[in-house]
């Protein structure tokens, strides 16, 4: 493996530090700037709206850029972005910052992975995507929680300041380490990829992830105060109880991950009806601090054990438009971690308590379970050639006799 994807890797973790860091920063920066949580938590909104926005439009817009050109500008303003927030006067100004360095951050996301994948041999395509990935499940473990005791040490701003700087290592690896990768001879036809969007299974994909995703960040957006008003928690238990998280996250990643190419569905269904039973419980037990801290590790597994298994789907049923399939998967996440978020503030602010969160974050992964079940009912009757071609969508969650074919259908063909 290159070393040049696992300094992606570590620029990943900055990104994902990033974009994940401020529920552990909520009430500090609601007190500095003046308003209340729930409005601090449209922040997260905001990061996630320019990720929704910038993953499918950049990845597009990019295509026929220079790679390596692209990621240096593209980490570089992500950098300036977390030098601007670390300086905002305001909370308007902290608010734009967070959506500029979402959009950067969205970009990088598309245009690294398809780097990262041009950079190997064929057969080490997923294992370059799961350095990748690793840096955000490390950035969960390890950055978040270090962001939640520099807030609380030395003020939020300084977890800004802290990423900023690993934003620079990240920018000083892709100068040094990252090779010009030349630009695709065929042009991609973006007109024909478009045309996914129209396809009901796609459409239903979008939906459970986002669903799935929102409900468990409705929640985790407003862990902080839940820990410390609701559980009676001091301070300090938060940076530990969002490691605890974020440990729950790569445990959750590697089970999902080995089994959700040979039971896709049943990875989703259990998964989903898992983060629903839990985040019903949070609901239930939050003022007893021993479950609270040990749901929001169980909710931590339980959310991305479905990870592997909802990014597996998007490219089954998107395989004809492998441009944008990585990066609908993305839109689609944070379509999630906006209205989640969203969804937690408005239960908050009609005065039901922060424990409301969890219930509304349980509605949203119960209707997520509901689309599932209709995914899967609608593939059976396609399957049977009553509704969708057969050829539509390779079924990769039944077929175990097949997996190096379809393992090969589900990766995106990179620009080389």
């Amino acid at each position: 493996m290159p070393i040049a994807v696992h300094m992606l890797g570590l620029a990943v973790f900055a990104l994902g530090t990033s974009e994940f860091m401020l529920s552990g920063l909520l009430p500090p920066i609601a007190e500095d700037m003046n308003v209340s949580i729930p409005r601090a938590g449209l922040l997260i909104s905001a990061f996630a709206i320019g990720m929704v926005i910038g993953a499918p439009l950049l990845a597009a817009a990019t295509l026929r850029l220079p790679r390596r050109t692209t990621l240096i500008t593209l980490i570089t303003v992500f950098g300036l972005g977390q030098v601007a927030g670390a300086l905002a006067p305001s909370y308007e100004v902290l608010f734009a910052s967070r959506v500029i360095s979402a959009l950067a951050c969205a970009g990088f996301w598309a245009v690294g992975a398809a780097v990262a994948i041009a950079m190997v041999d064929f057969g080490q395509r997923a294992r370059a995507m799961a350095v990748m990935l690793g840096g955000l499940s490390v950035a969960n473990v390890l950055g978040v929680p270090a962001g939640a005791f520099l807030g609380e040490h030395f003020g939020w701003r300084s977890a800004f300041w802290a990423v900023a700087a690993a934003s620079a290592l990240a920018l000083a690896g892709v100068l040094t380490l990252i090779p010009r990768i030349p630009l695709p001879a065929e042009k991609p036809q973006l007109k024909r990829e478009l045309s996914i969007y129209t396809d009901r299974q796609v459409q239903l994909s979008i939906a459970v992830t986002a669903l799935a995703a929102g409900g468990v960040f409705c929640a985790f957006s407003y862990l902080s105060p839940l820990l410390t008003d609701v559980a009676g928690l001091a301070d300090g238990w938060v940076p530990t109880v969002l490691a605890l998280f974020g440990v729950g996250a790569l445990v959750g990643t590697a089970i999902g991950g080995r089994f959700a190419d040979a039971h896709l569905f049943g990875v989703l269904l259990s998964g989903i009806a898992a983060s629903t039973v839990f985040l019903v419980s949070l609901a239930l037990f939050a003022a007893t601090p021993a479950a609270a801290i040990a749901l929001s590790f169980l909710i931590g597994v339980s959310a991305f054990y479905t990870g592997p298994a909802l990014n597996a789907r998007m490219f089954n049923v998107a395989g004809a438009a492998p441009t944008l399939a990585g990066a609908t998967t993305t839109a689609a996440f944070n379509l999630g971690n906006t209205g989640g978020p969203w969804l937690g503030g408005t239960v908050i602010d009609l005065d039901f308590g922060y424990a409301a969160a969890a219930w509304a974050g349980a509605a949203m992964t119960a209707t997520a379970l509901a689309t599932v079940a209709l995914s899967l009912r609608l593939r059976s009757v396609g399957a049977r050639g009553t509704a969708r071609p057969a050829q539509a969508e390779p079924h990769a969650e039944t077929d175990q006799t097949r997996g190096p074919v379809v393992a090969e259908r589900a990766v995106p063909r990179a620009p080389t």
